[in-house]
C-alpha cells in the first residue's frame, strides 16, 4: 500500500517547525515595530545664553529633569553669551530633527533668524524668559517682567523716596532689560518729576556682568563723593558688583540696593544686610510651564496661553507667570519653605 507524503512524520514535523519559526519572525517583526514607535521620544532642543549665573544654572538643570521625567529626548546647548553661536548651536539642533525648540536669546533681535530656519524646517519656536524680536515666535514663556520692575521701583522708592539714584539696566542686547527698567521707571520717574529724585547715573551693563557693574558704581559714587542714597540694580549678579564698590567706601548695607532672581548668594546678602531685596521668580515653574507647553505644540494642542506681548512684529502668545519681592522680613517663607533654597545654605556662616 501506498502513503501520502503528509502521512510521513519527519515531513509532519519540518512543516510544524517552518510554520512556527515564520509565524515567530512576523511577531518579531510586529513587536519591533510597535516597540520602535513606543520609544521614540519627542526630541526637543534648547538653548541657553549662559550658565555664568546661578539662575541660568537652575532653568538647565529643572528643563533637563522635566524632561527626563516626561520621558523626552531633551538637547541642551549654551551659548555663553554669544549670539553668532546661539545661532550655529540653534542650527545644529534643527539638523538634528528637533520637534520643538525652546530658545532664551543672548541677542533678541539677532535670534530671530534662528525661528526662521526652525519653521522653514517646520519646527515651532518656544521664546523662553527672553523674548526674540520681530520674528514670528509661536509662544513666549516667561514672568510679567514689567511687574518685576515695578516691584523694584516700588520697594527702592519705598525705603528712599529722595536723594540721588543710580539706575543701572541690564544687558542692552536683553530684551527683558528694557522691560525691567520700563517697569522701574514708571514708578520712579514721578518722584524724579517731583524734584524728589534725582538719577545722577543712567547706565546698561554689558551682558549683566558683576564686573561691569562694580566699575559703573565707582564711577558713581566718584562722580558724587559718595552721595548716594539709593540703586535699582537689574539683577543679583549686578547688585553684587555694586555692593563691591560701596563697600569699598565703608556704605555695604547703608544704601539700598534691588535685585533679582532670588540667587543663593543675594539671599546671604539679604540675611546679612547688605543687599536690599531680590525678585523671585520660581524657575522651576518656568521651566516645567515650557516643557509642558512644548508637549502639548508637538501634539498639536492649544499650550495655553493666558497673555500676548507684542515683540515689534506680531502679538506673541505668551504664559506669564506671577514674580515676588523678596526681603529678610519674607526670604523665609518665600526661598526656604518653598524649597528653592536650602536654610542651612543661606544661613552659612
Amino acid at each position: 500500500m501506498s502513503q501520502h507524503k503528509s502521512d510521513n512524520p519527519g515531513n509532519s514535523t519540518m512543516k510544524t517547525m517552518i510554520r512556527i519559526f515564520l509565524s515567530m519572525l512576523m511577531f518579531a517583526a510586529a513587536g519591533c515595530g510597535g516597540a520602535g514607535k513606543a520609544v521614540k521620544k519627542v526630541r526637543v532642543g534648547v538653548s541657553l545664553p549662559t550658565q555664568r549665573e546661578e539662575r541660568w544654572v537652575r532653568d538647565g538643570d529643572q528643563l533637563k529633569s522635566d524632561a527626563q521625567a516626561n520621558n523626552l529626548d531633551l538637547r541642551l546647548q549654551i551659548s555663553d553669551n554669544d549670539a553668532a553661536r546661539q545661532v550655529s548651536q540653534c542650527e545644529n539642533l534643527i539638523a538634528q530633527g528637533i520637534d520643538v525648540l525652546i530658545l532664551a536669546p543672548h541677542d533678541a533681535t539677532s535670534a530671530g533668524v534662528i525661528v526662521e530656519k526652525a519653521h522653514r524646517s517646520g519646527i515651532k519656536v518656544i521664546s523662553y524668559d527672553r523674548l526674540v524680536l520681530d520674528a514670528d515666535v509661536d509662544l513666549y514663556v516667561s514672568f510679567d517682567n514689567v511687574k518685576v520692575g515695578e516691584l523694584q521701583g516700588q520697594y527702592l522708592t519705598g525705603l528712599v523716596p529722595k536723594g540721588n539714584y543710580v539706575v543701572l539696566g541690564g544687558a542692552p542686547t536683553d530684551n527683558n532689560a528694557k522691560l525691567f527698567k520700563g517697569g522701574a521707571m514708571k514708578i520712579i520717574q514721578p518722584f524724579v518729576d517731583k524734584g524728589d529724585i534725582k538719577i545722577v547715573m543712567d547706565q546698561w551693563v554689558k551682558d549683566w556682568q558683576p564686573a561691569e557693574a562694580m566699575k559703573l558704581m565707582e564711577n558713581a559714587l566718584t562722580a558724587n563723593r559718595n552721595n548716594i542714597q539709593g540703586v535699582l540694580a537689574p539683577n543679583d549678579g549686578t547688585a553684587s558688583g555694586v555692593i563691591q564698590a560701596l563697600a569699598a567706601q565703608s556704605l555695604e548695607g547703608k544704601v539700598p540696593v534691588t535685585g533679582q532672581d532670588a540667587e543663593l548668594s543675594a539671599a546671604q546678602r539679604i540675611v546679612q544686610g547688605k543687599q536690599t531685596m531680590t525678585i523671585f521668580k520660581d524657575t522651576r515653574a518656568l521651566a516645567t510651564t515650557a516643557v509642558q507647553a512644548a508637549i502639548k505644540m508637538v501634539k498639536g494642542e492649544n499650550p495655553g496661553a493666558n497673555s500676548r506681548v507684542n515683540n515689534g512684529k506680531i502679538d506673541v502668545p505668551s504664559i506669564l507667570l506671577t514674580p515676588i519681592a523678596v526681603d529678610a522680613k519674607n526670604l523665609d517663607k518665600v526661598l526656604v519653605d518653598s524649597g528653592y533654597l536650602k536654610h542651612e545654605d543661606v544661613y552659612k556662616k
